[in-house]
């Protein structure tokens, strides 16, 4: 028979495994009775975990969310996962939880088994993020934003649009969405009667409304929140919008494509359509170039334009 306190920790690897588990099954996984498995969970409860007992035969357990934080049973791919993690978000694109996230950190690697740290290490030092440098998002405006999407509460902010004008906006938030630059908001709003979709980072949260409206949530446009919010960003208002034609399956470009501010259509099995917008033509060129794929240029023809001059330039240089 394990010793309590391994066995202890076994358990609450198992209830962590799975959403529930009848008693008898724990007992025969641990090899112990069905009252071993009892005073377990009462040991269990005692260091802060909220372990959830069902009525019936079988005396199903589930884990529960506590009043505390208690401690966490991680495997060998959660910790190593878990320290990646947070340190991406000490480097983030969330205001105020940069520190905390290093504190986490921190913690988390001055315990690390051994064999672990070679590989936390290896990805530490082989690895730099191209992400680029979108802006700043508030993190009690995410967190509010989250729980009352979460908990189907009506919430009012501020919304600073891209022109400069400001507005106060009554919504009903559906989803937060994270494009790997920028944070969405995808809500109801009711004073337009609409679906929209507002930046993050330009949402200043205004007190909330005494008791909280809570609402019904909505089925979003589509049925899907994501895809909503990612044609948003392809049509927002560009100073260009672009059209270009590649000579590769649609396929090869979705995997080189490095922004989601485009959509990819295919047209044959070797050819497909990209939409997208920019407010700068020369970065543009230099995107597409990356892809290292043949191109024709569609629209607009301030872009063909451009590339004609590009290539007498490049032509000269190479013809001294």
């Amino acid at each position: 028979m394990l010793e309590t306190s391994v066995r202890v920790l076994r358990l609450l690897s198992l209830l962590l495994q799975r959403r529930e588990w009848a008693g008898a099954e724990l007992a025969e996984r641990l090899e112990v009775t069905t009252r071993t498995v009892r005073n377990d969970v009462d040991r269990l409860r005692r260091l802060g975990y909220q372990v959830d007992a069902g009525t019936g035969p079988g005396g199903g357990y589930r884990l529960g969310s506590g009043s505390a934080l208690p401690p966490l049973v991680l495997d060998d791919d959660e910790a190593v996962a878990v320290a990646v993690g947070l340190r991406a978000a000490a480097a983030g694109s969330v205001a105020g939880i940069e520190e905390a996230s290093l504190r986490a950190l921190t913690k988390l690697e001055r315990t690390l088994p051994r064999r672990l740290r070679p590989q936390v290490d290896a990805l530490r030092n082989t690895t730099v993020s191209a992400a680029g440098g979108g802006p700043v998002v508030d993190r009690d405006t995410l967190t509010r934003l989250a729980a009352a999407a979460h908990g189907h509460e009506r919430v009012r902010f501020r919304y600073e649009a891209h022109s400069g004008d400001a507005t106060e906006r009554d919504v009903e938030p559906h989803t937060l969405v994270y494009t790997g630059r920028r944070w969405y908001l995808l809500a109801w709003d009711t004073g337009r009667r609409d679906w929209r979709t507002f930046r993050a980072d330009r949402i200043t949260m205004l007190p909330p409304t005494t008791p909280a409206q809570r609402f019904v949530p909505r089925e979003p446009p589509g049925g899907d929140a994501a895809a909503h919010v990612l044609r948003g960003v392809v049509d927002a208002p560009f100073r260009y919008r672009v059209r270009v034609r590649f000579a590769a399956a649609a396929s090869v470009i979705a995997e080189r494509a490095t922004t989601t501010s485009s959509r990819i259509t295919p047209l044959t099995a070797d050819s497909c359509e990209m939409e997208t917008g920019t407010d700068s033509l020369f970065d543009l060129v230099t995107y597409l170039g990356g892809f290292g794929v043949p191109f024709t240029a569609e629209e607009p023809g301030e872009l063909r334009d451009l590339l004609r001059t590009l290539a007498e330039r490049y032509l000269a240089a190479a013809n001294p």
